[in-house]
């Protein structure tokens, strides 16, 4: 019994082993000057400027910082999949490459999600405490969202 234990665990560790050679590429794009970005498009007030980076960019932006973590499989699958999923979805860094009725969509979109409060997801908050938005900063978000819709 415990010399099959130990094989299982000896085949668990190589497994192991060998998923840490799967490194997808990185979520970075170290383009200075992005004319698609939602803050080239609109004029945004830095205090949303900076709500959005640290809630929203990692997953809706073509820059994710990394955690330490993220090195280890099969955590970075799971993160790679939900970026992925989050870029499809919003890519901050390409919304001037929509259309203005995708534009308006999308602004529509972040204050359904803010105000249900299925962004960030809580799977991400778990880990990246600062990126829970507070009821401040949450109405601040939407009525700067709002106010951006009224002058479209």
């Amino acid at each position: 019994m415990k010399k099959g234990i130990k094989k299982v665990l000896y085949v668990g560790l190589i497994i192991f082993l060998l998923m840490q050679l799967y490194q997808p590429a990185r979520n970075q794009s170290y383009e200075q000057v992005n004319t698609a970005n939602f803050t080239k498009v609109y004029q945004v007030p830095k205090n949303i400027e900076t709500i959005l980076r640290t809630s929203c960019y990692d997953c809706h932006s073509n820059n994710t910082n990394y955690p330490w973590y993220s090195y280890l499989q099969p955590t970075r699958f799971f993160m790679e999949s939900h970026i992925n999923k989050g870029k499809n979805n919003l890519n901050f860094d390409e919304y001037g490459n929509y259309s203005s009725r995708k534009q308006l969509t999308k602004l529509d979109r972040i204050v359904k999600q803010i105000k249900s409060s299925e962004m960030p997801l809580s799977s991400y908050t778990l880990i990246h405490r600062n990126a829970i938005l507070t009821s401040t900063q949450k109405e601040e978000v939407i009525n700067w969202v709002n106010s951006v819709k009224v002058n479209e």
